[in-house]
Formats: structure tokens, sequence, C-alpha cells
């Protein structure tokens, strides 16, 4: 491709681990628009992808001013559900205009619910969706989740249909579509109970012009300790080009993403978990702090959970292991393993969970990333502070693995090339 920029609108943002990976590997891309509605995700995204914010400029802003400016979004404090107006102006002052900076300076266009086709830019290379997948998770099964992606469900994972809603849009007002759309979500997906409406799903982007494959991946084979399987679905619009498509066939034919040897031509780099686990405490006094802070209460329930989980560090040596499944709690069982920890203090368990630190490295994130988030943490109230370790963890459990996103990136940067 040259220096040909390549134009990207990442939806379902979150922590942006999509504009982290094109970074990573060289790619010349331009992050077009990013849609996120969760307030603490907009703001990290920001500040991982933009740096520190200069909000001078807002400091003629009125309190009025901001809610007014505010109101025109549809945000939510949980990512799960909106938020009220009256939540919205309670907001501290502070953050309502570090959330309107990133808002504006990462170009988010919040909910997906609000995205129109007429919003999305010409001249789109790449389009991102990795809508939510509590619905189709095994575990939101056995939590009483069994829509999945049904239609008319009206769940979190059902936002799937809003993503075709923009795309029909896009076609029926003459739109250039996008040259390359990437889903990624649970393995859950490929199951028998989702099986017709993820069919439905193929056909109707079939019927769009684009040519699906899809990917089952686990990040083990990436480079990054840690099992998580996920599936990923890379659509190329060919159209009615016969000679196109069988060019495109013939490079997936030769490049299949579930071969080992071709993960390992394409991936970046190969990481251990003793690059991963921060147990240098002394030489780094805020590695302790945040082991202080992920260490759980002496009782029989976390008791349980030491004895049930892998013991990723013994007190001595770092383990040969492949951690489970990074989600976005880790002091609950099972979890992706337990760190021996003695703080000294009296009441306290054996062990300390993952750091939202540690979290954020096993999703392919750097430390600078995590870094800026703590030194731009603001105070919501006395008492707590806007990223707490629990959001941290699970915008970490909520993001995609890094490493996986670069080769995947690797390949559509060839198939470009020869389509």
């Amino acid at each position: 491709m040259g220096n040909k920029m390549f134009n990207v609108v990442e939806t379902f943002s979150g922590i942006g681990s999509q504009a982290k990976a094109l970074r990573n590997i060289g790619f010349n891309a331009n992050i077009v628009a990013t849609a996120d509605w969760d307030i603490n995700a907009i703001i990290a995204y920001d500040l991982i992808h933009h740096g520190k914010q200069d909000l001078t400029a807002y400091n003629h802003y009125s309190e009025q001013q901001l809610n007014e400016e505010l109101s025109k979004f549809t945000l939510s404090a949980d990512g799960k559900s909106a938020m009220t107006e009256k939540a919205k102006k309670v907001l501290p002052i502070h953050l309502k205009k570090m959330l309107l900076y990133a808002i504006r300076r990462s170009n988010n266009l919040v909910s997906i619910t609000d995205i129109k086709g007429k919003d999305i830019s010409d001249n789109i290379d790449l389009l991102t969706y990795s809508f939510p997948c509590q619905d189709l998770s095994v575990c939101g099964f056995w939590h009483g989740n069994t829509s999945g992606i049904d239609r008319d469900a009206n769940n979190r994972s059902g936002m799937l249909w809003e993503v075709e809603r923009i795309l029909e849009e896009m076609f029926k007002l003459g739109k250039k579509m996008p040259k390359f759309l990437l889903m990624e979500n649970v393995s859950n997906i490929l199951s028998k109970t989702h099986e017709k409406n993820f069919n439905e799903w193929k056909g109707f982007l079939s019927s769009l012009g684009y040519y699906n494959v899809v990917y089952k991946l686990n990040a083990k084979d990436f480079g990054i300790p840690q099992k998580r399987e996920r599936v990923y679905m890379l659509s190329v619009l060919v159209g009615n080009d016969a000679l196109k498509l069988m060019e495109l066939k013939r490079y997936l034919d030769e490049h299949k993403l579930e071969n080992i040897n071709e993960i390992n031509r394409l991936k970046r780099r190969e990481i251990s978990l003793r690059e991963i686990l921060k147990i240098n405490y002394e030489e780094n006094p805020l590695y302790r702090e945040e082991a202080n802070y992920s260490q759980p209460n002496d009782t029989p329930s976390r008791q349980r959970i030491f004895e049930k989980n892998d013991v990723l560090y013994d007190g001595v040596n770092i383990k040969d292991i492949i951690v489970n499944t990074v989600t976005t709690k880790q002091d609950r069982h099972p979890n992706s393993g337990v760190i021996v920890y003695d703080s000294g203090r009296s009441g306290k368990a054996v062990y300390r969970n993952l750091t939202p630190r540690e979290c954020f490295l096993l999703m392919g994130f750097d430390e600078e990333d995590f870094q800026i988030l703590i030194e731009n943490n603001i105070d919501v109230n006395k008492r707590r502070k806007l990223f707490t370790k629990e959001k941290l963890i699970k915008m970490a459990g909520n993001s995609i693995v890094v490493d996986v996103l670069e080769v995947i990136f690797r390949q559509i940067r060839e198939i470009e090339e020869i389509l």
C-alpha cells in the first residue's frame, strides 16, 4: 500500500486495541471516527491514543454549557445502561470537561444506536465492530442470558443489528462501502444456538458484496501468555468482480490464520509471563501499592479461590503458565490465576490477584498506556477515583488482544496489495 492513508472507523472502540495494533505495525492509519458510550472508555481511549488533555479551551464554559453539550449524547456510566440527564448533570465539572474533550478529540460518535449511515464518511478502508458479548457467552447463558443475537431481543449483543442498519443506510445512500469489515466476539457465536442468526448476518454482508472468512483464534498462539479464544470475521468487499474474488480465495487458501506457521510469519513478538508480572516491589513502590490493592481479605471464599486457581508465582518462581482468559473481574472463581503475596497486613489472604496493570499487559498494551491513565486519574468524589481498580480491569477484560489484531491487520495489508 506504500504510504497511502488507511482510513478506519472503530466502533465499540473501548480502549482502542485496533488503533494500538495498527500503530504497532506501522500501518499508516487514520482513525476517522470511534464509537463508544461508556464514559470511562471514552476518556481512557483519548488519553492512551492522544496523550494528556489540554482543557484550557474549556475554561470559559459554564456548567450549563457543558450540560447542554453532553445532553446531545447517549452516554453510559457502566457500559450497560444509558445515563439519565440528571446523572450527567451531577458529574463533577472537571470530569464533564474531560469527557467532552475526549469525545471531540477522538471524534467519538458515542452510542451506536445514534449513528446514521450519513455520519460515516466516504473512502473508509476498514470498519471494526466488536459488539458486546454478554448475551452470547457461555457465562451469560448460565446467568439466564439466552437471547443471544436475536434480532428483536433488545439486549447488548443485539447491537450487531445496529451495525446492519448503519451499513444498509450507507448502501441505500449510494455511499462508498468500507473495503474491509472486521468483527470480533466470543467463540460461542459459532454454536448451534446462534447459528441461524450468525448465518443471517453473513448473508446480509454477502448481499452487499462482501466475502466473509471466519477465524477462531487463541491469543496464546500470537505471542501473549493468555488462553483467550475468540472468533474474528474478516469481510472483504469484492462486489461482482469474479477475478478479484478468485484472487482473494487463492490468497486465503494459502494463508490460513489457523495455521501456526502463518501466525509465526506475521506476528511481532513473543512475551513471557515473567515480563507481565510486576513482582519487583522494592524497585518500584507503585507495584507494591497496586499489589496491596489487589490483595483480598482472608475469608473462606478467598481461601477456596486460592486453592482452585492456578498459582502464577509461588513466592520464589514464576511458573511457566499460560493464564486463563482475562475477564472483567479478577476477584472471583475462576480467575486468570493468583500470585503468592505477603504484604505484612493482618487479615489479608496469602495471595493477590492480577493487578489492572498486569491485565492491560496481558491484552497487549504497554505500561505507558496504563501509566497515562494513572497519572490523569481524577477524583470523582472524596472517596473514589474515576478509574477504579475494578473499572480498569473491566476495560481490559472487555478489550481485544492487540497482538492478534496485529496479525489480522498485516493480512489485510497483504490482501489490499493483491487486490
